[in-house]
């Protein structure tokens, strides 16, 4: 399966559940063989905030974290396009799936919601960062070629302009918005590990390696992982050769 085919492939579906009354507030989860308890991967997907694309995708992602021995929780949430969706309001269902977890806990004696690594692509990188800094519970975070400046998104017209749809106009229109959602500017106390490709062409690498330069020198916990030849989407597809690194962080935050 070659990266750009995780868009147009359909993985095995998980368990449907909803956590919010509007159609885009659900998660599938997925649990792996065995009595457990297993560890909880919640993910929150990309596609630059916009409803074109779902959490179909990252569906390969986590059926591949939980043959490995990890339950997961793949979130969908409204979008750019979906009533409600845009800033603040996905960042609101992105805390309620969170805050869901403990639901499932509750009612899935396999799933251990007490050790809970938050992972999120690209879009979905801010966003877990984001939560990682508004819900301080939130422990671990892993960032796969994340949206982590929206700043300097904004200034690279990112996406055709995705960060000033998000967030509802510039820096200077919005600064408020900026300020509430950029990971860059936001204080986070959790154990976030970034990961990008060197070879990424739809979010730069320099994004991941500015943030941890700065956020290494506010003594963050964070640290980077740059893969030479990766792509954007070779993150999320376990075929890729980047899939090691991914499976290894998430184990080392959970060991």
């Amino acid at each position: 399966m070659a990266s750009d085919d995780i868009l147009t492939t359909t993985p095995p579906a998980g368990i449907k559940l909803s956590y919010g009354s509007d159609p885009n507030q659900f998660g599938e989860l997925r649990l792996p063989k065995g009595h457990g308890p297993f560890p909880l991967i919640v993910n929150v997907h990309g596609g630059y905030w916009r409803g074109q694309i779902n959490l179909t995708h990252a569906g390969h992602l986590c059926a591949a974290l939980t043959k490995n021995g990890f339950a997961t929780w793949n979130v969908e949430y409204r979008r750019i396009g979906n009533p409600g969706g845009g800033w603040p309001g996905s960042f609101n269902d992105i805390v309620s799936a969170h805050r869901f977890a403990k639901q499932i806990g509750n009612q899935y004696e396999e799933v251990n919601c007490e050790r809970i690594v938050v992972v999120g692509h690209s879009a979905g990188g801010q966003l877990a960062l984001c939560l990682a800094a508004h819900v301080p519970t939130t422990t671990r975070v892993v960032a796969l070629a994340g949206v982590v400046d929206l700043h300097r998104a904004w200034e690279l017209h990112l996406g055709y302009d995705a960060v000033s749809e998000f967030l509802g106009g510039t820096p200077s229109a919005v600064a408020e918005h900026y300020q509430e959602a950029d990971p860059m500017q936001l204080k986070i106390t959790a154990d976030q590990h970034l990961i990008h490709g060197l070879s990424d062409d739809i979010v730069p690498p320099e994004l991941s390696r500015d943030y941890f330069e700065k956020k290494n020198k506010q003594h963050e916990e964070v640290h980077l992982h740059e893969i030479p030849g990766a792509d954007h989407f070779d993150l999320i597809n376990p075929r890729s050769a980047a899939w090691t690194t991914v499976l290894e962080v998430i184990e080392h935050l959970l060991s």
